[in-house]
């Protein structure tokens, strides 16, 4: 049974106190739906969701190696992917008079520094089946979290820049929650961009290294969250100005499955002026929304 971080903030002392597996188990269920009142005073607030994630179960329990991830559910979606291993959940069924010495054997043996080193080990090196392999421009290969953003962030990868790019390069990866999973801090440096403006760069930043001047792209994998919207354009730009790249060298995509998604529908609206769109389903295909004729990219058999 894999969990959400909505069964630990929406619980209750009443929800606590229905012992029985068929109310747990309805709990679990309706948990899951958006409009679904808990009867009793809530344990904590909604926007508790990111910490009990990241905090408690990510950086707490998960690098513990007491409990487990189902990867191949995304980190966006509202579905359970959390549960407690066999050898942890145990400690909850013992008596209270065994409770303590016991829980002291668990840590004894499952906290100590090779023990923790190894769980770490294991989740950094042996990814899921369910994780997506991006392959860099250098040959170098990266682990994405399952999901539709990633599957997008792979061609973006493979196919977007190996057509439209020179001599690609990957400045930056980041996932949902901010995650990053790929940040080339000499490149970056060698480029002449602020480090430490992380926050303000989106999903990817790529760098053409093939032409006269190096051109920048900055990119928004469009699945559930937005595109390169006018107020993001401008934060990035005067970034960009900052380090001294000229306006004509900075390009902005915006990243979608296909022309009929959902996304692109909701969203065309708005996607920033002087910007590209970009859909995985037609790699050869870009889209320019611009008041100029300027366009930043062509497919790379025109440039060469």
């Amino acid at each position: 049974m894999y969990l959400a971080p909505q069964h630990v903030y929406r619980f209750t002392d009443e929800q606590y106190a229905k012992q029985d597996e068929t109310s747990r188990k309805a709990f679990l269920m309706n948990c899951l739906r958006k409009n679904y009142v808990i009867e009793g005073k809530r344990w904590y607030a909604d926007n508790s969701r990111e910490q009990i994630r990241d905090e408690n179960l990510k950086e707490g329990l998960v690098s513990k190696g007491a409990v487990i991830v189902d990867s191949s559910v995304p980190v966006t979606s509202s579905r359970g992917r959390y549960s407690l291993r066999e050898h942890f959940a145990r400690l909850f069924l013992l008596p209270e008079k065994e409770f303590d010495d016991q829980a002291l054997q668990w840590q004894k043996r499952y906290l100590s520094a090779s023990e923790l080193a190894r769980v770490r080990i294991m989740r950094e090196r042996q990814p899921s089946e369910a994780s997506v392999q991006v392959t860099l421009p250098n040959g170098e290969r990266r682990y994405l979290a399952a999901g539709g953003s990633s599957v997008i962030a792979k061609a973006v990868i493979e196919e977007f820049a190996s057509r439209f790019l020179i001599k690609p390069a990957v400045l930056w990866i980041s996932e949902s929650g901010n995650h990053v999973v790929l940040q080339d801090d000499r490149l970056m440096r060698d480029l002449g961009l602020p480090i430490d403006q992380q926050r303000l760069l989106p999903d990817m930043a790529l760098a053409d290294l093939g032409r006269e001047q190096t051109l920048l792209l900055f990119i928004e994998i469009v699945y559930s969250d937005g595109p390169v919207t006018e107020a993001r354009k401008a934060d990035i730009l005067r970034m960009t100005d900052a380090a001294g790249y000229e306006r004509r060298n900075v390009a902005f995509v915006s990243a979608f499955e296909h022309r009929n998604a959902t996304p692109l529908k909701r969203r065309f609206s708005g996607i920033a002026v002087d910007s590209l769109i970009w859909c995985m389903a037609e790699p050869d295909l870009l889209i320019w929304l611009g008041e100029t004729q300027e366009i930043p990219l062509t497919p790379t058999e025109w440039t060469s």
